[in-house]
C-alpha cells in the first residue's frame, strides 16, 4: 500500500509538472483586435513600418519600390513571414515579374529561410504571387561570429527583382503577416543577451534642464516582454526525469526487498 501511495503521488506531480510545459509549447497568442493594422510600408530599414505578430499589414506601392516592415521576435520562437502581392492588370504588363521576400535581424544581417518560397516568378497573366519564409528558431544567445537569429527586431523587405523596364511604376498592393511557433525547451541554450537587438531609431528629450536625450526603441515587443525565453519546458522535463528516476528506484527496491522473514523461521535463527 505504501508503494502504491508513493506511485499515486508521483503521477499526480507528473501531471502538475506537465501542465506548464503544454502551455509553454503552444503557439503564441495573436494580438487583440484593439489596434488597427498598418496600411502602409516603409521605404528603408530606418522607416520600416512596425507590425505585430498575428496581424496582417497591407500597403500600396509601385513595381520597383522597396517595401519594409519590422516585427519583434523573442527567444524560442520560429517566425514565419508570408506575403501576397496583388499584381497590376495583365493588360498593362509586358512580361512576367519575379518578386522576392527577404528577412533581416536587428543587426541587418540577412537571415536564411528554413523553408518557404522566398522568390517566385509570376506569369504575365497572373493576378497575384505568394511568398513565404520560415526562419530558424530564435536563440537566446549565440557566438559573436555566428549568424544565428537572436531576440530583437526583424525586418521584412519585399521587392521585385526581375521585370521589364516598361513595367516599372505600375501599381501593386501587398499583404504581409508574421506568425510564430513557440519551440520551447527543444531550442533552449545556456546564456542570454543583455539587451534585445532593437535599434534606437529616434531620440527623446531628457528630463527638464538636463539637455540630454535618450534613444527611443521599438514600440512593439512580445506580449510578456523581452527575454521571456528564460523559462522553457526544459526545466519541466528535467524535473520529470528526476521523478521518473526516483520512481524507478522505489520500484526496484519494492521488487528486490522480498516479503520479509518467513513465518516458519524463528527470530533468533
Amino acid at each position: 500500500m505504501r508503494v502504491r501511495r508513493v506511485l499515486s503521488t508521483a503521477l499526480l506531480l507528473l501531471g502538475i509538472a506537465a501542465a506548464p510545459a503544454a502551455a509553454d509549447s503552444s503557439p503564441s497568442a495573436s494580438p487583440s483586435g484593439d489596434s488597427a493594422a498598418p496600411t502602409q510600408a516603409g521605404t528603408s530599414f530606418r522607416t520600416a513600418t512596425e507590425i505585430e505578430q498575428g496581424r496582417q499589414a497591407t500597403a500600396s506601392g509601385s513595381t520597383g519600390d522597396y517595401l519594409y516592415w519590422s516585427f519583434p521576435a523573442d527567444a524560442g520562437q520560429r517566425p514565419t513571414v508570408k506575403a501576397t502581392v496583388k499584381l497590376p492588370e495583365a493588360s498593362t504588363r509586358h512580361a512576367g515579374q519575379t518578386w522576392q521576400l527577404d528577412v533581416y535581424d536587428g543587426l541587418r544581417r540577412r537571415q536564411a529561410c528554413q523553408y518557404g518560397a522566398q522568390t517566385r516568378t509570376a506569369a504575365q497573366d497572373a493576378a497575384s504571387v505568394e511568398l513565404a519564409c520560415t526562419l530558424r528558431t530564435v536563440r537566446s544567445w549565440s557566438e559573436t561570429w555566428a549568424n544565428d537569429p537572436l531576440p530583437g527586431t526583424y525586418y521584412v523587405r519585399l521587392t521585385v527583382t526581375g521585370l521589364q523596364a516598361s513595367d516599372l511604376g505600375l501599381p501593386v498592393a501587398a499583404e504581409v503577416k508574421v506568425d510564430s511557433k513557440d519551440i520551447g525547451g527543444a531550442a533552449a541554450v545556456d546564456g542570454s543577451l543583455a539587451k534585445p537587438l532593437v535599434p534606437g531609431i529616434a531620440t527623446s528629450a531628457g528630463k527638464s534642464g538636463s539637455g540630454s536625450s535618450t534613444a527611443t526603441l521599438s514600440s512593439i515587443e512580445p506580449d510578456d516582454g523581452w527575454a521571456s525565453g528564460w523559462w522553457s519546458d526544459r526545466w519541466v522535463w528535467t524535473a520529470i526525469g528526476g521523478i521518473l528516476a526516483a520512481l524507478a528506484g522505489i520500484g526496484g527496491y519494492a521488487l528486490t526487498r522480498g516479503s520479509g522473514r518467513p513465518s516458519r523461521v524463528p527470530p533468533g535463527a
